[in-house]
């Protein structure tokens, strides 16, 4: 399926937003009127520019990012959160009517942000999350109180592009953060933590991460291709009285229902703390 997008700028390409970047850069997405990116130093930006990317650096340009959105109809934010109402601020002026502004930092809010920002803009949060760099993200995507149901669809378009897009009300943002936006990292540690008990068990370090990176592939791409719930998966590889029963058992007393209520309370927690810094 092809995607057309208008003018776009992304500010602040690096992880997250240079992800992105690769996504809209897919044969099957046409941006008319062009990419426009910025970083800070001149060695991020000449890394990103080629063909349809115009790459611009502050530290070289101080009219960077004013450059950029010029003329955009979507705008991305990808600095850090306490970087964002500042380069709100500083690109404000040359913003156009009807140009659609979507946050990807934690914690800022689209009321912080309009708040800098004319009327004639709309605001939206995102929370896409690092699977984008291999076009998997789980993104989800809320409207400020300016933008209207063509501004969500048009956003949404966008990040249609580096993977699944949920769109929520921005108070179940923060949430949401904590479990897809944090979520690969709850992922890798798990694995990380398979791949010392294979090498605790006599695997060479080799051996353990094919076993455990190859099962973990093996069964996420098993939970996609079947329509059915992950407990009854789990319960067809759980023979009655089998090893593996067994070993689940182990992981039932260990109550990671409550670990992992924990961890996203933790991960909430501080979000919230990110908004009011």
């Amino acid at each position: 399926m092809t995607t057309t997008l208008p003018a776009t700028a992304i500010l602040g390409a690096g992880s997250m937003g240079g992800a992105i970047l690769q996504g809209l850069l897919s044969p099957e997405v046409t941006v008319e009127g062009g990419l426009r990116v910025t970083n800070r130093s001149e060695a991020k930006a000449g890394a990103l520019r080629r063909g349809a990317v115009t790459s611009l650096a502050t530290e070289t340009d101080p009219a960077a990012n004013a450059s950029a959105v010029t003329g955009a109809k979507l705008v991305l934010i990808g600095v850090k959160p306490y970087l964002v109402v500042d380069l709100l601020r500083e690109i404000a002026p040359v913003l156009e009517a009807g140009t659609i502004v979507v946050s990807l930092a934690a914690g800022i809010t689209t009321a912080a942000m309009e708040a800098v920002l004319p009327e004639h803009v709309a605001v939206l949060r995102s929370m896409p999350n690092t699977p984008a760099v291999v076009g998997l993200a789980v993104t989800g995507l809320a409207a400020g109180s300016r933008s209207s149901d063509a501004d969500l669809a048009l956003a949404r378009s966008l990040f249609s592009c580096v993977g699944d897009v949920v769109t929520i009300p921005e108070e179940k943002i923060d949430a949401l953060s904590t479990i897809s936006g944090s979520g690969p990292a709850y992922v890798f540690y798990l694995i990380e933590e398979m791949t010392r008990a294979a090498v605790d068990l006599g695997f060479t370090d080799h051996q353990a991460a094919t076993m455990v990176q190859g099962t973990f592939r093996g069964a996420s791409e098993l939970l996609a291709r079947e329509v059915i719930d992950p407990s009854e998966l789990r319960r067809r590889v759980t023979s009655p009285g089998g090893t593996t029963e067994r070993a689940v058992e182990v992981l039932r007393r260990a109550d990671l229902k409550a670990v992992f209520d924990d961890a996203a309370a933790a991960a909430l927690a501080r979000a919230k703390e990110i908004g009011g810094e």
